[in-house]
């Protein structure tokens, strides 16, 4: 039987690439979509999915409040935020609310349909970040550690540049991956240095792996 999953999400190109591709799964079923937290909340009730991929910033009623009043009303509908925020203020609200997966809308499309099968199984998928963000908060009691904030600091690109840099990648190679260009790369390593208040590039990538930001 396939999996009934939901698209929330209120840009109609985010929905298009994702009813796209997931319908190329025999074993998941689009069953609707919704562009706010509060239609999203109506189609949960009609259309009775197993998965919600739940988006957070949209308007009316964001994906936070929509996915806590889901998993109030529906406990057993497992939701999935997709969203471009990997920040503290979003993570573990989201968690929080009952979200039993988070990923970054950059997820390789095999990762997020093996998220969605998990999702569905009962188990939890999150990423790296997600994941760091969410132990921090536990051994500190919910208090951010300096790591953990300093980390929140940084962009997507920054964060993308800094995955390079763990991977031993120059500044040269590191343009050539993101298609960007080396003069974009260096200010990038020069914020990310200066956001994490570190020396060298060097520190950065023993930073990065010693706060499990990446799993590489």
């Amino acid at each position: 039987m396939a999996i009934k999953v939901l698209l929330v999400d209120n840009h109609l190109v985010v929905l298009q690439g994702l009813r796209f591709f997931l319908n190329t799964q025999n074993d998941i079923e689009i069953v609707g979509e919704a562009n706010n937290g509060l239609k999203a909340l109506e189609e949960v009730g009609k259309l009775k999915p197993d998965v919600v991929l739940m988006d957070l910033m949209m308007p009316i009623m964001d994906g936070i409040e929509a996915t806590k009043q889901i998993k109030s009303t529906y406990p057993d509908v497992k939701v999935i935020v997709l969203t471009s925020y990997f920040d503290q203020d979003h993570v573990l609200p989201a968690l929080r609310a009952g979200a039993i997966g988070y990923q970054l809308k950059d997820i390789e499309p095999d990762e997020l349909v093996e998220a969605i099968r998990a999702a569905y199984q009962g188990l939890t998928r999150l990423h790296p970040i997600a994941t760091n963000l969410l132990l921090a908060s536990i051994s500190t009691n919910g208090q951010p550690t300096d790591s953990e904030t300093r980390i929140a600091e940084l962009t997507k690109r920054e964060i993308d540049v800094l995955n390079q840099i763990t991977l031993g990648n120059n500044n040269k190679k590191i343009a050539l991956e993101l298609n960007i260009t080396e003069k974009t790369v260096k200010t990038h390593v020069s914020n990310i240095l200066s956001k994490l208040d570190l020396n060298d590039r060097t520190q950065a990538a023993i930073f990065a792996i010693k706060n499990c930001i990446f799993d590489n």
